[in-house]
């Protein structure tokens, strides 16, 4: 899905040169989110919650 993703982006940036500055601006802002650690630890928690679910009802149970 990844290289789907990634060859479909470099094909709009040899078509259109002028997406370069939009894609470089993306990619800045969403480094600039994913660098700070609230949003990181949310993250994390959103992607994990359904395993740490599982186990505390293991532990209930």
């Amino acid at each position: 899905m990844m290289r789907i993703l990634f060859g479909a982006i470099l094909g709009l940036l040899v078509a259109y040169p002028a997406l370069l500055a939009f894609v470089l601006a993306v990619v800045a802002v969403v480094a600039a989110i994913v660098s700070q650690p609230v949003v990181l630890a949310f993250a994390a928690g959103v992607l994990l919650w359904p395993r740490i679910a599982r186990t505390v009802r293991r532990w209930a149970a």
